[in-house]
C-alpha cells in the first residue's frame, strides 16, 4: 500500500486516509491502480470474462463502519481519473492518462459538491475501456494475445456487477451515493435495480431511462464511421500496425455536436470565420469547423476505436424497463434508494422530458425523489461544467446525506427529511426555465 500526499494509493482492501490539509480548490496529486479478480464474471451476452482487472481511482477516507463511500460512474469516453492530477505522465494499456485534472474535477474534491474530507469516492474505467481496465488492449487470458476485436460485448449491468464486487473488495456494504452523469446516470439507476439493498441514494444527472431512436441512431452512424475505416481492419488493426484515426476522428466529431447546444454553439462561435474572405474551397474555415477537428484529432489521440463501439453499444442495450413488461416504475418498485435527478434545459441529447419521464415512474412506484432542471446553453456537456446553481443543488444534496451519515440516519433507511430545504437550498431566485422538486 502506497499512500499519496492527497489520495490513496489502492493496493490492498484498507484504505488509507488522504493527508491533505492545503489548499480547498484541488485535491492535488492523485495515483491510480488496477485491481485484478481472478473470479469469473458471466455478461449478459452469455460469455464470460475468465477474470479482468479495473483501474480505480479513490479520494479521500472510508470512515471506520464503511458507510461513506460514494461510486463515481462515468461517461461513454470517461475514465477513473474523475479528480485531481498526476505528477508525471502515466501510460496505461497503450493510452497516456490525461495530464489535465480530472475529468470531475470541478464537482470531487475537499470543500466541493462531493467532499473527500466527508466521502470516500471510488471511481473506475469501466470493463472494455481503454485506460487500464480489462478490454480491447488487454490480454486474453486464454490466448495471451490482445483481445481486440474479441473482447466480448459489455452491457451497463455487467458494469454494475464489476461494481458490485469492487465494493466487495473494500469492504463496502452498501454506497452512501451512486453518482453519474449520461452514461454514468444510468449506471446509478442500475445499481438501484440490481442492488437495492447496497445503494442509498442514486444521483442521476443528465440521463435517462433508455436511449431514444435519435439517439441509437447518432451512435451508429458514429460506429459506421470507425468500421468503415479502411485501416479498421475489422477491429484487428493493432496486429496489423494500423489505426482507424480518420473514423475514430469523425465520430468524434459527430458526439461533440450532439454533446453542445445551439445556443451554446452561437454564442462560442457565431459564424466567425478565421480568416479574411471565403476560400471557395472545402479545407475548414469557420471557427465552430476548427473546433471539431480539434477535438476530433484530440480524441483519436487518447482514446482506442474498439471502444469506443463496445461502450457506445452499451449505451443502446440499456432499458431496464424490458424485463419489467417495459414498465418503468415496476422496474423501478424494489428499489430502497432516495433519488436526485438533475437535468439542464438546453441538453437536447438527454431532455429534460427524459429526466421528467424517470421521475414519473419514480412517483407512480412511490419512491422518494428530488429533480432540478437547470437552466444553461451548454447542452449535454453541461453535467461536466461548474454551472453555480447546479454546484448548489448538488452540493446541498450530499451536504444533507452527510449529515444523516453523521447521525445515523442512513442506517434506516435515507435522508430523513430531504432535503435542499434542510441544508439551506431556497427555490427562490430560480429562472424561469428552472425547477427543483421533491416528492
Amino acid at each position: 500500500m502506497v499512500n499519496n500526499k492527497h489520495c490513496t494509493h489502492i493496493g490492498s482492501n484498507q484504505a488509507i486516509a488522504s493527508d491533505f490539509t492545503g489548499d480547498t480548490e484541488t485535491i492535488g496529486p492523485v495515483v491510480c491502480q488496477p485491481i485484478h479478480f481472478d473470479q469469473p464474471l458471466p455478461l449478459a451476452s452469455g460469455q464470460t470474462l475468465p477474470s479482468y482487472s479495473l483501474m480505480v481511482e479513490t479520494y479521500g477516507q472510508l470512515n471506520a463502519k464503511k458507510t461513506n463511500a460514494v461510486l463515481i460512474c462515468h461517461a461513454l469516453t470517461g475514465s477513473h481519473h474523475a479528480a485531481g492530477f498526476y505528477n508525471e505522465r502515466l501510460y496505461t494499456e497503450g493510452f497516456h492518462t490525461e495530464e489535465r485534472p480530472g475529468w470531475w474535477d470541478a464537482i470531487i474534491g475537499p470543500g466541493k459538491a462531493i467532499d473527500t474530507q466527508k466521502f470516500f469516492v471510488v471511481c473506475l474505467n469501466n470493463l472494455g475501456g481503454c485506460f487500464g481496465s480489462s478490454g480491447p488492449l488487454s490480454i486474453n487470458p486464454e490466448t495471451q494475445q490482445l483481445y481486440g476485436s474479441t473482447f466480448p460485448m459489455v452491457t451497463v449491468e455487467d458494469w454494475v456487477n464489476s461494481q458490485a464486487r469492487l465494493a466487495d473488495y473494500f469492504g463496502i456494504a452498501a454506497w452512501a451515493a451512486v453518482v453519474g452523469g449520461s452514461l454514468g446516470g444510468m449506471q446509478a439507476l442500475s445499481w438501484s435495480i440490481q442492488y437495492p439493498e447496497r445503494i442509498k441514494q442514486a444521483v442521476i444527472i443528465a440521463s435517462a431511462p433508455k436511449l431514444t431512436p435519435q439517439n441509437i441512431a447518432f451512435n451508429e452512424v458514429a460506429r459506421q464511421c470507425i468500421v468503415r475505416d479502411s485501416a479498421f481492419h475489422q477491429g484487428e488493426y493493432l496486429a496489423r500496425n494500423a489505426y482507424p484515426k480518420d473514423g475514430l476522428t469523425q465520430a468524434r466529431m459527430l458526439g461533440h455536436i450532439t454533446y453542445l447546444s445551439d445556443a451554446g454553439m452561437q454564442t462560442k462561435f457565431d459564424r466567425v470565420a478565421t480568416d479574411t474572405g471565403p476560400k471557395y474551397d472545402f479545407t475548414p474555415e469557420f471557427e465552430v469547423e476548427h473546433y471539431l477537428h480539434h477535438q476530433g484529432a484530440r480524441f483519436s489521440d487518447r482514446f482506442d476505436a474498439n471502444s469506443y463501439l463496445l461502450m457506445s453499444k452499451a449505451l443502446d442495450y440499456f432499458d431496464p424497463a424490458a424485463a419489467f413488461d417495459h414498465d418503468l416504475a415496476k422496474a423501478l418498485k424494489g428499489a430502497q434508494a432516495r433519488f436526485l435527478v438533475v437535468a439542464f434545459s438546453s441538453d437536447w441529447r438527454f431532455s429534460p422530458k427524459r429526466s421528467i419521464e424517470l421521475v414519473d415512474a419514480l412517483i407512480d412506484a412511490g419512491k422518494a425523489v428530488t429533480y432540478a432542471c437547470i437552466e444553461s446553453d451548454a447542452g449535454h456537456d453541461a453535467f461536466l461544467l461548474p454551472i453555480p446553481r447546479y454546484l448548489d443543488i448538488l452540493t446541498a444534496y450530499m451536504d444533507s446525506l452527510a449529515v444523516d451519515l453523521n447521525s445515523g440516519g442512513l442506517n434506516s433507511g435515507g435522508l430523513n427529511t430531504g432535503g435542499l430545504s434542510r441544508v439551506g437550498l431556497s427555490r427562490s431566485g430560480l429562472s424561469k426555465h428552472e425547477v427543483i422538486l421533491s416528492y
